[in-house]
């Protein structure tokens, strides 16, 4: 047998078109399914048990456990799921991608879907020019299907005929004669080394399939590397968390425990899994998969159906457990290491508009508590008079706006790249609010800003509020507080069940402060109670205060679908001397 260069490039090929054919095909299911998936992670992550079949339920949809476990992973990093839940979700991802296995064995190597895949992409690639989404969405999920099969149907082509090769068999035989213990870890190795190699579980597991069925290796072996996949398989969750904040990174350690455990407690019960399977296989009259090469495929379903279950239902009660033991193997580099940071925006781990939008949106409900936090600074600056302090606040005031100049920018940059793929007018219309409220939480942030640059000025010039000015700048520091306060209420709750009454009444209240301070300033610049240095930069504050105030109404505005309130004119206001 000659198997040269051009050879092991068809089989890569072969390779690369089965994987091409399932992203396309887990792609088109997760924009079928995208609001829903987002639903269920919502919904039904209440428990591990719950999470358990969460994660089975999404993996059997997208077809993916990568796509399950590097969408958790991205979820614990922005605060919608737990450790306690992502390790449920991952769980019953393991035993999702089971569903795949079965897939693969009963339709590619029974029924060969390959025989009809061509008429499935003429029937497929017409949907894919419809104007509706969801017509376009099921065109790509059907090519998608039909690729696959193709893809495999390549696949068992491209593999090498070891058959007439006697010399090539012995040379796998001498892998699988080294003893039980050296050759089911040699060949958990293969499986571990191919499925980090192309980054697919699914496109390994295949592999496997092929190679027993072609009779290039014995069912025992192909079992091994079938747990070798599910370590190797754990690598995509690590390189996604490598991005990501603490949370992620530990989210991501609990998976590869939770695998590399159950692969280390059946490398010993092996004998015993294959000999069940092995009589199931005999008395269901499909062959015993040690003698007769075309049950393999089957009989490996079986066993990686049994060994996820078993799995599961083992190490289920052992979950606090393991996320404490994450917690020690990832220990938090600082008290601010344990926030939730923006950090994981731009890896681009999310795989719909939808679940991308529902980070997104996480992302700036904490936008704006970083953007409230500043104006509890402000308050204490105000009263500081220590100058050794002051200027310790300013500093932090001025590190916070940056940090929102960065947040409004990295998630723009964000939704920029979520809005090159196809969006549902639903998405396109919560991709647009979220871009409005970035920029109002980063316009009040920077009003927050210049206000510390005003209390600055006055502690430079030995400027002093009176106990008026400084009672009217704190009720209105109350009342913008009172604003936020809703709007982080709205930011945190779904959208569509805001209402911006609450909010308008709040921006209301305000106007009516606003009105009756600038009389009283005016009589009391008139009176002469205060100095004239002293009366601008109290009104500047003033001003900015209630600038603020009309960002934070905006926000809601935005999440509610409202057009934002036009900017007044700058001219406004005087220019702050910086």
């Amino acid at each position: 047998m000659n198997f040269g260069l051009f050879d092991f490039l068809t089989l890569l090929g072969a390779l690369g078109f089965f994987i091409y054919g399932m992203k396309i095909m887990s792609e088109g299911i997760q924009k079928i399914a995208g609001e829903r998936l987002r639903q269920i992670l919502g919904a039904m992550t209440q428990n591990r048990f719950l999470g358990v079949f969460t994660g089975f339920l999404i993996t059997g949809l997208v077809q993916s456990s990568s796509a399950t476990t590097v969408m958790t992973v991205s979820f614990v990093n922005a605060g919608l799921l737990s450790l306690m839940q992502s390790a449920g979700v991952m769980m019953g991802a393991n035993i999702g991608t089971t569903v795949t296995a079965w897939f693969l064995a009963i339709l590619g190597f029974k029924v060969k879907i390959a025989t009809i895949a061509l008429p499935l992409i003429a029937f497929g690639i017409p949907l894919m020019f419809f104007k509706k989404q969801s017509l376009k969405n099921y065109g790509e999920f059907i090519v998608g299907f039909a690729l696959l099969f193709l893809g495999l149907d390549e696949l068992k082509s491209a593999v090498p005929n070891f058959k007439g090769n006697p010399e090539a068999l012995n040379f796998v035989s001498n892998f699988a004669d080294m003893g039980w213990f050296t050759s089911r870890l040699i060949f958990i190795g293969i499986g571990t080394l191919l499925t980090i190699f192309i980054q697919s579980s699914s496109a390994a597991m295949a592999l496997t399939l092929v190679m027993c069925n072609e009779g290039w290796i014995p069912f025992d072996m192909g079992a091994a590397m079938v747990l070798g996949e599910n370590i190797g398989t754990t690598i995509t969750a690590e390189i996604a968390s490598l991005v990501g904040n603490v949370h992620a990174k530990r989210s991501a350690r609990i998976h590869s425990m939770f695998n590399i455990i159950g692969v280390t407690w059946m490398f010993f019960m092996l004998p015993v899994y294959l000999m069940l399977i092995e009589k199931v296989m005999v008395s269901s009259g499909i062959g015993d998969p040690f003698t007769n090469p075309n049950s393999v495929p089957i009989a490996l379903s079986y066993f990686h159906t049994a060994f996820n279950l078993s799995n599961v239902l083992l190490l289920i009660g052992f979950v606090p457990l393991l996320v404490k033991l994450a917690t020690k193997l990832v220990p938090a580099k600082s008290d601010e290491d344990e926030e939730f940071h923006l950090e994981y925006i731009g890896t681009e781990i999310m795989r719909t508009a939808d679940l991308s939008l529902e980070e997104a949106k996480k992302e700036v409900a904490k936008f704006g508590k970083t953007t409230s936090k500043m104006s509890r600074l402000l308050q204490s600056l105000l009263y500081e008079k220590r100058e050794e302090k002051q200027l310790k606040l300013q500093e932090r005031i001025k590190k916070y706006e940056e940090i929102t100049d960065r947040m409004e920018e990295e998630v723009a940059t964000y939704l920029v790249k979520v809005s090159e793929g196809r969006l549902s007018e639903g998405a396109s219309i919560r991709m647009r609010s979220i871009l409005s409220i970035g920029n109002d939480l980063e316009s009040a942030a920077d009003r927050f800003y210049q206000i510390s640059e005003n209390l600055g000025r006055k502690a430079r010039k030995d400027i002093v509020f009176t106990a008026v000015q400084n009672e009217q700048l704190q009720s209105m520091f109350n009342l913008v507080d009172e604003a936020l306060v809703i709007m982080l209420e709205n930011l945190n709750n779904e959208y569509q069940k805001v209402s911006i009454v609450v909010a308008f009444e709040k921006e209301m209240e305000i106007n009516k402060f606003r009105n009756k301070n600038r009389k009283a300033h005016l009589k009391s610049i008139e009176r002469k109670d205060y100095s004239l240095k002293s009366g601008i930069i109290y009104n500047e504050i003033f001003l900015l205060l209630e600038r603020a105030a009309n960002h934070i109404l905006n926000v809601t505005r935005a999440i509610t679908g409202e057009v934002s309130k036009d900017d007044e004119d700058e001219s406004t206001y005087s220019t702050i001397d910086r």
